[in-house]
């Protein structure tokens, strides 16, 4: 079945005649009644019966030219669009981890460029959904990080996707809460201090990894755990539980406003402290679009002032 033997069979329903069809088509009737015939014999259908005085369309052909018709008109939709280069838009898509500071610099790169010429998007997802939507093209960036923890089994999937990583900055470990909690106002909290409370991760899907931990210090054993899908319910249950997640300390005020707080951990000897790598990934060998060089200088500015 081709573009060319729908395009057929609609111009005949809309003509109601083989031969007007055939003019309009600038065809002659035997070819245009072949390529019909081609057709119904693949499908083992009868579009039409074919009378002495025209054409009329069977209840099979009536089924047929439904779908026929939708599937064309996407076809000169999709040809109309690539045809004129006046339609044509730019577009720019982020894949991260849940982070505030990569919404914050997307949310201030959109203002830069404006929406009237530009399509944007972003996604916030499990880790190795970030990892695919680079490694297949989907995105043009994708924000992660690296610990000593989870470094290797990283690399091996960069490696996997043809994947490079470029870092941003280094973060220590700081516990994130509601400004109530009652270890909010401390100047650092201990993990021991953290155990009657619930500690807050992100959902990682079927198969969870402790490598793809979004959270820091994944290795140390933390008995209470709520998992969320996403950082509003975070934010929410922080609030209403006393929860709390371990993360870079590099939150969005303008974003998440002035009710949760960031607290240095504590580590010691048995529950020692981690590095976060925070860093970007691309595809090997690809230039970043100006958009996407807009995007990460806007990272690595809002880095530099905290």
């Amino acid at each position: 079945m081709t573009l060319q033997q729908l395009l057929y069979v609609l111009t005949v329903s809309d003509e109601k005649s083989m031969n007007k069809a055939a003019e309009k088509l600038f065809v002659s009737q035997p070819t245009l009644t072949s390529a019909i015939q081609s057709l119904e014999k693949e499908l083992d259908i009868q579009i039409y019966n074919r009378t002495s005085h025209g054409v009329t369309v069977t209840q099979q052909g009536q089924e047929f030219l439904t779908y026929a018709r939708q599937l064309y008109q996407q076809y000169e939709l999709l040809k109309n669009r690539y045809e004129d280069v006046s339609l044509r838009r730019n577009k720019f898509r982020v894949s991260c981890q849940h982070y505030s500071f990569a919404t914050k610099a997307f949310v201030d790169t959109v203002k830069k460029y404006g929406t009237s010429k530009y399509d944007f998007a972003i996604s916030e997802t499990k880790t190795m959904h970030v990892i695919e939507d680079v490694g297949n093209s989907l995105s043009e960036i994708g924000i992660l990080y690296l610990s000593n923890y989870n470094r290797r089994f990283m690399m091996k999937q960069f490696d996997e996707w043809n994947l490079e990583f470029h870092k941003l900055a280094d973060c220590d470990a700081f516990v994130y809460l509601y400004k109530g909690h009652p270890l909010a106002k401390k100047k650092s909290i201990t993990y021991e201090e953290l155990l009657p409370y619930p500690n807050m991760t992100f959902d990682q899907g079927n198969n969870p990894s402790m490598y793809t931990a979004e959270e820091i210090l994944v290795e140390n054993e933390f008995p209470r755990k709520i998992q969320v899908n996403d950082r509003a319910t975070m934010l929410n249950l922080m609030r209403g539980l006393n929860g709390y997640t371990l993360c870079s300390g590099i939150i969005s005020r303008d974003l998440n406003g002035d009710d949760y707080v960031v607290v240095p951990y504590e580590a010691n000897i048995e529950n020692p402290n981690s590095m976060m790598e925070i860093g970007y990934i691309t595809r090997k060998n690809t230039v970043l679009s100006e958009i996407g060089s807009t995007y990460i200088q806007t990272m690595k500015d809002y880095f530099s002032n905290k």
